[in-house]
């Protein structure tokens, strides 16, 4: 969040005037030289304070901020908390709620606490891009359509739908920061993440839109623990020309979140997105995957596998036997009706 450097330069440059013109303000007991509210319990009662943190602020800027608010004694003490402290690079922008007259160390407890920023945005992994556009419409800091917003979002290189690189995170934006911003700067992270990975397809077969909707299909299907092996069986079925037949992707085309049951007609829908009708991969992601959806798409377990099946959760199998499929799926059947899922 805040330049180390800048804190470097501020300790070396200014501490001692900082501890001289501080001198006649009340000093903490570890004789320090600045002055620092006590460490105390806040009790949930207390009188709170909108602090704004801009984009960008060093730990000097935020220090002055809470200082001029009567958060913190003196910018010292906040500073000396934030250098002992690596989270402190962490801090997000926006408005937080503070406590008065406290200590620089609680001071930066607080601003790491997520439950005191106002309007925190939430994207969990796998959400769609509707479902992004009700968080930021909810938080009424913007008056404009987040639809209308995305239409002036720059994507990456190689890609051609929002849908996807809206990367999964908690955000929270400073004063003045427009939907348009707040949309790029999720499509921003979304870019760093897939640089870091080297987001390239071992096979050379996938485009870079190709994969992240794999990671989508991957986010979808099942548990962390089980998304290198599902997409090796997409990357099977895709090898042999066999249809997906996901269930997630006629989820994804009826807006039903959090079911597990699909009937036989759902699967006979008129759809791209029906991987039960159509070949291959749907045209563009079904939701927003996370970082472990995106490694797992370009990081398959070898394998043979051609089916699997969540059976109870958290107890998900894989088979190249269609006989053995059958089996568990009997078993899953069984396992619903008991109210294993619920």
């Amino acid at each position: 969040m805040f330049n180390r450097q800048s804190l470097k330069r501020l300790s070396i440059a200014g501490i001692f005037v900082i501890a001289f013109t501080l001198g006649i303000r009340e000093i903490n007991n570890s004789g320090g030289g600045y002055a620092n509210f006590p460490d105390r319990v806040v009790s949930e009662s207390e009188k709170s304070v909108s602090i704004s943190i801009p984009t960008g602020a060093t730990g000097s800027d935020i220090g002055e901020i809470l200082y001029s608010a009567g958060v913190v004694a003196s910018s010292e003490s906040f500073f000396r908390a934030a250098v002992a402290n690596p989270k402190a690079g962490i801090i997000s922008p926006g408005a937080h709620l503070l406590s008065l007259k406290i200590s620089g160390k609680v001071a930066l407890e607080q601003l790491l606490d997520a439950k005191r920023i106002v309007d925190l945005i939430k994207i969990p992994e796998g959400a769609w891009k509707s479902e992004v556009f009700t968080e930021l419409a909810a938080t009424q800091t913007w008056s404009e359509d987040p639809a209308e917003a995305a239409k002036k979002i720059i994507l990456p290189k190689g890609i051609t739908s929002l849908e996807g690189v809206l990367f999964p995170a908690q955000y929270s934006f400073a004063e003045g920061t427009s939907q348009v911003q707040a949309l790029q700067s999720m499509v921003n992270r979304f870019n760093q993440a897939i640089s870091a990975l080297d987001f390239v397809d071992p096979d050379g077969k996938l485009t870079t839109q190709q994969l992240v909707t794999l990671a989508s299909l991957i986010q979808a299907e099942g548990d962390t623990k089980d998304f290198a092996q599902i997409s090796q069986v997409v990357r099977n079925r895709l090898a042999i020309g066999m249809p997906l037949q996901l269930d997630s992707t006629i989820h994804y085309l009826k807006k039903t979140r959090g079911q597990i049951y699909l009937s036989n007609k759902s699967t006979k829908l008129k759809s791209p997105y029906n991987t039960y009708q159509n070949y291959g991969l749907p045209p563009a992601p079904i939701g927003n995957p996370g970082l472990a959806a995106l490694r797992a798409a370009i990081a398959p377990t070898k394998g043979d596998w051609l089916f699997f099946i969540t059976v109870a959760p958290g107890d998900t199998r894989f088979t190249k036997s269609f006989t053995e499929f059958n089996n568990w799926k009997l078993l899953y059947q069984k396992n619903r009706k008991a109210g294993a899922f619920e």
